[in-house]
């Protein structure tokens, strides 16, 4: 499995620019994706998936994103298997009747009203931020009809067939993560396709007890730990470069190397975290416990720290590039671009300190923190 990752890290860099252009990670690349189990990560090891380890499936993601961010976040939805362990066994066994590798990409939001008909809903809308829907075997909308769940919309999967792919991802960073609207069009879904997000899983496997919600934003975040990796790596590796001046090379100077120091430290010590409460977790969870509340809440914790540092990390890095950080052809531009999306992401936004001090403070976070 190490050679099969080792080279789709070589594809990931042989081919970024094209995903750049394409603003899309190609099918072929996807099945590349495939053979290192990036798509099996999440499957039920009842239906012949690996159920990996939360931290081995994140690691695995921030090497990608070391290479390529929209890569390592294409790459990050192949833990998605974990919402379709709602879905009825029955259902999952025709999901994966021809193999665990099952690419699977949703965009729930707006949630849309579906009208209820016999034995299921027929669903019409659109819908937006479906990264890697143009390499996806099933896709999932969101839905209301009146049987939410504790406040969690409903996701209906759909074949690629039922489904309109309006590309309009221009955007500044993760140009390739193909985060197209969803069009459905009076598609009828039965019942037994649909299933509450974060609902109570129908596998009795430890991943599955794992928090669903947090891991989604675990998976996202780390791809800023990746591009911020890269490009703290570039400067240190570029700090002996002669400048277009004529001055010192940039490690014979203080306040290089300061700063460079600073941004290693700070990376390395939100990573710790992150791992660190990600391993805590799995241990819990192994036993056949649930995870507690506040062992959730320090998963959002840490992911959004990691991604809000990680952009720090980039941006400093960015900084130390000079006057060539701001070419086309440096790769710093680049993980300035990438890096400053994630945290953007409504998962890991600057709120999550709010829930998360909530809960270590013993007040009640603000609804769907938890």
């Amino acid at each position: 499995m190490t050679q099969t990752l080792e080279r789709v890290l070589a594809v990931v860099a042989d081919r970024q620019a094209e995903f750049e252009e394409k603003r899309h990670v190609p099918r072929d690349v996807i099945a590349e994706f495939k053979k290192a189990g990036i798509y099996r990560a999440g499957t039920p090891k009842k239906f012949g998936g690996d159920a990996s380890p939360p931290a081995e499936f994140l690691r695995k993601v921030e090497r990608i994103s070391e290479v390529d961010g929209s890569a390592g976040w294409v790459a990050s939805f192949g833990s998605s298997a974990i919402y379709l362990a709602a879905l009825p066994p029955r259902t999952q066994a025709e999901l994966y009747a021809d193999g665990p590798d099952v690419a699977f990409a949703g965009g729930l939001f707006p949630v849309q009203p579906a009208e209820r008909v016999d034995g299921g809903y027929r669903v019409s809308g659109r819908w937006k931020f479906s990264s890697g829907c143009m390499g996806a075997d099933v896709l999932g909308v969101g839905i209301k009809a009146g049987e939410e769940k504790a406040g969690r919309p409903l996701m209906a999967v759909l074949r690629p067939e039922q489904v309109e792919i309006a590309e309009n991802w221009d955007v500044i960073g993760l140009r390739g993560t193909g985060s197209h609207d969803l069009v459905v069009d009076g598609a009828v879904v039965p019942d037994e396709w649909t299933f509450a997000r974060g609902g109570e899983p129908t596998v009795d496997e430890p991943l599955y007890r794992y928090p669903t919600v947090p891991y989604a934003a675990q998976v996202l975040a780390v791809v800023g730990l990746g591009v911020a990796r890269a490009a703290l790596d570039h400067v240190i590796a570029d700090g002996g470069r002669a400048g277009y001046t004529g001055a010192p090379k940039p490690a014979d100077r203080a306040t290089y190397r300061i700063a460079v120091g600073q941004a290693e430290a700070q990376l390395r010590s939100v990573r710790a975290f992150f791992y660190e409460i990600t391993e805590e977790v799995w241990a819990t969870v192994e036993t056949g416990d649930p995870a507690t509340a506040e062992q959730a809440s320090l998963l959002r914790l840490a992911s959004a720290h990691l991604a809000k540092t990680s952009f720090e990390v980039v941006r400093a890095a960015y900084q130390l590039g000079g006057i060539a950080a701001i070419a086309d052809g440096s790769p710093l531009q680049r993980y300035l671009r990438d890096a400053s999306v994630v945290p953007q992401h409504a998962f890991l936004q600057e709120g999550m300190y709010d829930g998360a001090g909530a809960v270590l403070t013993g007040v009640q976070p603000f609804p769907g923190y938890l």
